[in-house]
């Protein structure tokens, strides 16, 4: 995987603040290209009101700031591969986004509804971003911690405490990485 290797994120990985945070430096570290539908950005917006209870200018602020970030990764031409979907209904943007853009990973953590017969017709695969992490991880793991370090700096914690976060959603990647901060 490299800059050239899109990827589609599932609403779901966007929501939680860390999670987000670790997988948005590492595509603007150029270990991949995100990529998601403009109803992932909806979605994301909905969710971060009515899931972690921001206010409604809180996440239009926080969506907004992703969307200028990353100007290339929302795909809008996908809307017309969306009945060609096989996976959950609700989630077919999702894949229709990877298909369109040759995508071979989507990550989410609702890997039910992203069966693998439902994308293997489209040669993608769904992914934990549990297991995409750790594939980012063994590509580089200097940068992959450096861009840690980097982040519970920047949100005035230290590194453990942003590990122990990060753990409760994406357990073997901490695992991975505390053996390599061990050795």
């Amino acid at each position: 995987m490299n800059a050239d290797f899109p990827v589609v994120l599932d609403t779901c990985v966007l929501v939680p603040a860390s999670l987000c945070d670790t997988l948005l430096r590492l595509a603007e570290r150029r270990l991949y290209l995100p990529r998601w539908s403009r109803q992932t950005m909806v979605e994301l917006e909905r969710a971060l009101v009515q899931k972690i209870g921001l206010t409604p200018e809180k996440a239009a602020k926080r969506t907004r700031a992703i969307a200028e970030h990353f100007r290339d990764a929302i795909v809008d031409d996908a809307d017309a591969l969306i009945p060609a979907m096989l996976n959950d209904p609700k989630d077919r943007h999702v894949a229709a986004a990877a298909v369109r853009v040759g995508a071979e990973v989507i990550v989410t953590l609702n890997l039910k509804d992203f069966p693998a017969s439902a994308l293997e017709l489209f040669k993608v695969e769904a992914r934990h971003p549990d297991r995409f992490l750790i594939e980012l991880f063994d590509l580089r793991p200097e940068l992959v911690v450096h861009c840690l370090h980097e982040q519970a700096a920047d949100i005035g914690r230290d590194l453990t405490m942003l590990l122990n976060t990060l753990e409760r959603i994406v357990p073997d990647f901490i695992q991975v990485v505390t053996e390599h901060l061990e050795t």
